[in-house]
């Protein structure tokens, strides 16, 4: 059975009723969350993956002078969860698994990666890649994201 190619219809991939519905205040990406990092994603079409470019300050700390490896995980797994929407679906975090190949810095110039690597029935599994100013891959995710029905999920949670 083939998996069909997502749809790249709506390059930033928000397309789906139940985000359009709320404020978003999401730690990693939400515009509404003042203590939030605020990620901005962008599709390449090009290249079909999801871009971010970032930099992390001291607040972001673990070992000196490098990201806490947890907040290195919170960047893959919003990664990850954006290829979801290519696909016009709300996806949670089922498991992700996460490989700390070299340590993030702290104020230097990051951008992470991701893309799809297969859909089988509501199973989604996607990849990302933090990587430095010399294409150097830091830390790579993979995650399993389970698409959902939004609206019996969060209906109660949704801003009026």
């Amino acid at each position: 059975m083939t998996t069909p190619k997502p749809q790249k219809a709506h390059g930033r991939g928000h397309d789906t009723r139940y985000v359009r519905l709320q404020k978003n205040y999401c730690f990693a990406c939400g515009k509404n969350n003042p203590e939030g990092m605020r990620l901005k994603f962008t599709y390449v079409e090009k290249q079909d993956r999801f871009l971010c470019r970032f930099r992390l300050g001291k607040r972001y700390t673990g070992p000196p002078g490098h990201a806490h490896g947890g907040i290195i995980a919170t960047i893959l797994d919003e990664a990850m969860g954006k290829v979801n929407k290519l696909r016009h679906v709300v996806a949670l975090t089922k498991r992700i698994t996460v490989e700390y190949l070299k340590p993030v810095p702290l104020n230097k110039s990051l951008r992470v990666e991701s893309f799809e690597r297969r859909v089988r029935g509501r199973e989604h599994v996607n990849i990302a890649e933090i990587l430095n100013q010399n294409d150097e891959v830091l830390a790579r995710g993979e995650g399993l994201f389970i698409a959902i029905d939004p609206q019996k999920m969060f209906s109660k949670f949704v801003d009026r």
